[in-house]
Formats: C-alpha cells, sequence, structure tokens
C-alpha cells in the first residue's frame, strides 16, 4: 500500500507571508500605503557623521581600527517620523557605511576578529533593541494579508542593512560561537525575541532568520529560546490573543521539531499537547496555521503514538461556527491521515467520522465539499476500506439524506462519488446500511404520526370543551370520513 504523503518529512516550513527579502546592495524605496506609527527611538544628540576612508581602501594593518569606528559611527541613531527630512546628508553616511560594511564582511576573510564581536552586537541592539509602538490592530482581530495593509516601520532604510549586517556576521567562515557567546546572551535573545511582535513583516522575516541561525549555532542556548517561546505562546493562547510574529515562531520551530532526536523528550511531548494544539482555538488562527499545522504533522512523523492525542484535541478545539475556521481544520485532518498509522487509525476512526458525517451535512457548502474531498485521496479510501464494517454505517446517514437534501448541486455530485466507492468497496454491507437506515426512517415516520394524531386529538377534544364565543379557529381532522372540525 503506498502512502499518499502532503509533504516529506525533510521539506521545509510553509513560508510566512513575506518571503525572505534579498538584499541588493543598495538603498530601497518602498511604497507605503499606511502607516499608523513606527518604534520610538533614542535619537543621538550629535548626529554629525564624518566620512570614514573606505576599508578596501584602507593599509591592511588599520582595517580593523577602521572597521571598529565604522560600527560605533553607525550606532548614531537618527529621526525618521517626526521629521524625515533632516539629517539628510548624515542619514546618507550612515547609510553607506552600513553598506559597506555588509560588502566588506561577504567578500574579505579573517575580518571578523574577537575585537569586531562586542562592537557588531552593540551596534545591532542599539539600532534594533527598542519599544515598539502600540498596536494598530489593538483588539486582536484577525489580519488579513490580501486586504490589510501592514504598518512599516519608518527607519527601514537603516534597520533593513543592520540586520543584513548582523545576518552576514552569523554566517561569516570566521564567525566563533565560543568567542560570540560572551555577548549573544539570554539577555540578548530575549530581547530579540520581543521584536517578534513587530508589525513590519520585512523585519519579522530577518528575526526568524537570525533567530534560527542563533539556535543552530549556540548549543547553550537552545533550550532557554524553545522556553521563551513557549511563553509568548502560553500569552497569546491564554491573555493576550495578540501577536505579530506566531506565524514566524511556528516557521522556527518546524525546523527545530524536524531536528528532535528520537525517542521524543517529555517536554517536547508536553509543547505539542499544551501549546501547539491550544494554539487552534485563537480566532486569528488563519494567520498562522500553515506553520502550525506542518509542526503537528512532523511531530506524529516523529511518533507515530501521539497521533491519538492530536486528533483528540482537535475534534476538542473543531470549531462550531466558523466555517473557515472548519475548513482549516479539515485541511489539516487530511495531512494527519496522509501520515497516520494503520494502527492508530483504529484508535480515532469513530469519533473522527462521526465528525466528518457532521461536517458533510454542512449547509455551508465549503465545508461539505472539503470533507467529500477525502474520498479522493487513495490512502484515506485504504484506511476507510480496511474497517468499512465500522466506518460505513456513521457516514451512510448523512450521505443518503444530503444525497437529496442538500441545497449545492456540487455536493449531490460528490456524495454520489463517495456512495459509490462505498458500494464497490462492500456491496453486501452498503445493501444492510441502505436497508437499516430506510427501517429506521419509516420507524421515525411511524413515530411522528402517532404523535401528530394525538396532538390532533387532543386539541379536538379541548375545542368540543370551550364555549363557541371563545374558540379560536382550529382546523383539526377528524375520523375515517375525512370530516374537517372548523
Amino acid at each position: 500500500r503506498q502512502r499518499v504523503c502532503v509533504r516529506p518529512s525533510n521539506s521545509a516550513p510553509p513560508p510566512t507571508q513575506l518571503n525572505k527579502i534579498k538584499y541588493s546592495g543598495g538603498p530601497q524605496i518602498v511604497k507605503k500605503e499606511r502607516r499608523h506609527s513606527s518604534s520610538r527611538f533614542n535619537l543621538s544628540k550629535n548626529r554629525e557623521l564624518q566620512k570614514l576612508p573606505a576599508l578596501k581602501d584602507a593599509p591592511p594593518h588599520e582595517r580593523e581600527e577602521l572597521f571598529i569606528q565604522k560600527l560605533r559611527q553607525c550606532c548614531v541613531l537618527f529621526d525618521f517620523i517626526s521629521d524625515p527630512l533632516s539629517d539628510l546628508k548624515f542619514k546618507e553616511v550612515k547609510r553607506a557605511g552600513l553598506n559597506e560594511m555588509v560588502e566588506y564582511i561577504t567578500h574579505n576573510r579573517d575580518v571578523v576578529t574577537e575585537a569586531i564581536y562586542p562592537e557588531a552586537v552593540i551596534m545591532f541592539s542599539v539600532n534594533l533593541f527598542r519599544t515598539l509602538p502600540p498596536s494598530s490592530n489593538p483588539t486582536g482581530a484577525e489580519f488579513d494579508p490580501e486586504e490589510d495593509e501592514p504598518t512599516l516601520e519608518a527607519a527601514w532604510p537603516h534597520l533593513q542593512l543592520v540586520y543584513e549586517f548582523f545576518l552576514r556576521f552569523l554566517e561569516s567562515p570566521d564567525f566563533q560561537p565560543n568567542v560570540a557567546k560572551k555577548y549573544i546572551d539570554q539577555k540578548f535573545v530575549l530581547s530579540l525575541l520581543d521584536l517578534f511582535d513587530s508589525e513590519d513583516p520585512r523585519e519579522r522575516d530577518f528575526l526568524k532568520t537570525i533567530l534560527h541561525r542563533i539556535y543552530g549555532k549556540f548549543l547553550g542556548l537552545r533550550a532557554y529560546v524553545r522556553r521563551q517561546i513557549n511563553n509568548i505562546f502560553y500569552r497569546f493562547i491564554y491573555e493576550t490573543e495578540h501577536h505579530n510574529g506566531i506565524a514566524e515562531l511556528l516557521e522556527i520551530l518546524g525546523s527545530i521539531i524536524n531536528g528532535f532526536a528520537l525517542p521524543l523528550k517529555e517536554e517536547h511531548k508536553m509543547f505539542l499537547i499544551r501549546v501547539l494544539l491550544p494554539l487552534h482555538k485563537v480566532k486569528s488562527l488563519s494567520v498562522y496555521h500553515p506553520q502550525l499545522a506542518y509542526c503537528v504533522v512532523q511531530f506524529l512523523e516523529k511518533d507515530s503514538s501521539l497521533t491519538e492525542p492530536v486528533i483528540v484535541g482537535l475534534l476538542k478545539f473543531w470549531p462550531k461556527t466558523h466555517s473557515p475556521k472548519e475548513v482549516m481544520f479539515l485541511n489539516e485532518l487530511e495531512e494527519i491521515l496522509d501520515v497516520i498509522e494503520p494502527s492508530e487509525f483504529v484508535k480515532v476512526m469513530e469519533p473522527l467520522f462521526r465528525q466528518l458525517a457532521k461536517c458533510v451535512s454542512s449547509p455551508h457548502f465549503q465545508v461539505a465539499e472539503r470533507a467529500l474531498y477525502y474520498w479522493n485521496n487513495e490512502y484515506i479510501m485504504s484506511l476507510i476500506s480496511d474497517n468499512a464494517a465500522k466506518i460505513l454505517p456513521i457516514m451512510f446517514p448523512a450521505l443518503y439524506k444530503n444525497s437529496k437534501s442538500h441545497w449545492n448541486k456540487t455536493i449531490h455530485g460528490l456524495i454520489y462519488n463517495a456512495l459509490k466507492l462505498f458500494m464497490e468497496m462492500n456491496q453486501k454491507l452498503f445493501d444492510d446500511c441502505t436497508q437499516q437506515y430506510k427501517a429506521e426512517k419509516q420507524n421515525l415516520l411511524g413515530h411522528e404520526e402517532i404523535n401528530y394524531n394525538v396532538e390532533d386529538t387532543q386539541l379536538c377534544r379541548d375545542a368540543y370543551a370551550l364555549p363557541w364565543k371563545y374558540l379560536p379557529v382550529h382546523i383539526c381532522r377528524s375520523d375515517a370520513s375525512g370530516i374537517l372540525l372548523l
């Protein structure tokens, strides 16, 4: 039996809304449709920068000192908000200096000396560790990437180059984590994580890459990074329900989970149950759902015994009145079924298909349509075929009823296809389910008829007991003669 998997286990996590911006080597002009606010920087008092000699023109023995001077010069902060046209000459000096250092560290070897580490970290910290502006969407309403314009950072012409420099610094062949760990510590990581709440997607994209590099190079910080990300998720789920960087943090975790050693540690299993599953109940799920689903599937590929608690958890948080969210759950559930072991499927198939029967009966045609697409999945059909005796009696009433009563004709066609597949799978079982359904329906109609006649008889008796002038108008069925009592 061949499994049809959505993506292999070694694939990359789904990207967040903005892919990595490639560095172009020059200033970028960003068209900003809308900006509510920008970060609060402590502007430098002395902003008159002197243009320093080019690094490539300096004698080799002077380059380290010149490099340090340029790093310190780039610690000067400018006003991009209240007076964006101020200090244009000096802003350009800083931009050119950052640009030059990016090129220098990228194309030269043996330039990241021990003296550079503290200066590079200080320059990064001064420029980027700041108070973020108040949210332009404090109520936590769902952000729609196709409709809503993100709030862009006014100081981005400089911030982009600072991020680019630090990323090249971390990726340099000369970079030595043992030297850098004195400066890139827990306090640094915590400040970095705070920036993930930035509303500018370009900044979050750089942060995602930088944090991933730090996690890979600094083994001593790994547990701390995971713990602090957990804390962000806990606050998001149980307190604020608002954070701009959940998708990016989940994307990092997707790569981290992919590298977990087997058997999984108990803390990792608890993270799945206590953090990833409750993330499904937040109203802004659509913003980060692809990354969340990827993380869940990664766990199940690592340890199939987690399948039952995961599916039970999804059914617990299943949306009751939010149809688009229900479609997302159905998407994720199919991804889980693509990697499920047959032995684990047997444990969850009954509650799972009771929920699918409800989805097939949904008046929202996209929910019903998405559920019925499961019957186009070969691996799921093989699982159903092996367990048809349990699954068909659960699904048959919903399929048979909606094959005639559902308002959408597309759904009719998909239901007929599902019924046809069930019939081909086991003709005798299908016939038994048909007869049982008709018998139960006839029995139900008989009960309804008896109740209807009892109500009519009581109504007529009440009518006879009332004086005519107080008698409300009723039409009651009488005996077999068909006489109507008014």
